[in-house]
């Protein structure tokens, strides 16, 4: 299926590619997305879906295909497959940047392929999550790239430990908050769960029906 979103950050293009580019730092904008490594091409992390009561991760890679600066011109080319299942996803993704009333648009086209239990919901409902998604990702931008510059201060001097010293208890690390899923039903909004709703419990009874007659039948 193909998709298509736009939206709109209020810097200049050249610092919206900058920081489109900048994986690590738009990540936590990226819902239900894990990145674990980038190395300036490609990206390795994990996505999580959830569907109903189930939650479907997808581990896979997204690498850069084209990085055209001067036409301010991207591709990207993700696959993913499920961790427990064999459900899989692939989309080629293209954006382009341009100048808009001192801010920058950008147009993002998606050829997405999915397989699997997310597949279920058709075109309509994933353009409509999709929708939402991007909305949310474009708002998260906007924020990250109107924060003020991190002031780096220089470094106090340490003052050396005598050893043997005691020392105070070390604190234990805090456990790194897991990536809430991007929930389908949810993210779609009443109407679309409502329709998703009154399909699951047709084909339910359908089912049903079918082994009422089979059991006759018998």
């Amino acid at each position: 299926m193909e998709l298509h979103h736009e939206f709109t950050v209020p810097v200049a293009v050249d610092d919206a590619w900058r920081a489109l580019l900048d994986v690590e730092r738009i990540a936590p904008c990226m819902p239900g997305a894990t990145v674990d490594d980038y190395d300036g091409k490609t990206v390795t992390g994990s996505v999580k879906v959830k569907v109903g009561p189930i939650t479907v991760t997808y581990r896979g890679t997204a690498v850069f295909e084209e990085q055209d600066e001067s036409a301010h011109r991207m591709v990207l080319i993700a696959n993913g497959k499920e961790t427990r299942g064999q459900g899989t996803a692939r989309a080629t993704v293209t954006g382009t940047l341009a100048e808009r009333d001192g801010g920058t648009a950008v147009s993002v086209r998606t050829d997405l392929t999915v397989t699997g239990r997310p597949a279920q919901f058709g075109r309509g409902v994933m353009a409509e999550v999709g929708d939402k998604l991007v909305g949310q990702f474009a708002e998260c931008l906007a924020r990250r790239l109107n924060e003020p510059a991190e002031r780096t201060e220089p470094a106090e001097p340490v003052e050396p430990v005598e050893p043997f010293q005691s020392a105070q208890p070390v604190q234990p690390v805090q456990p790194v908050q897991p990536v809430e899923p991007i929930d389908l039903l949810r993210t779609a909004g009443p109407p679309v769960a409502k329709r998703v709703a009154v399909a699951v419990a047709t084909a339910v009874l359908a089912l049903v029906f079918v082994r009422i007659r089979r059991h006759r039948h018998a």
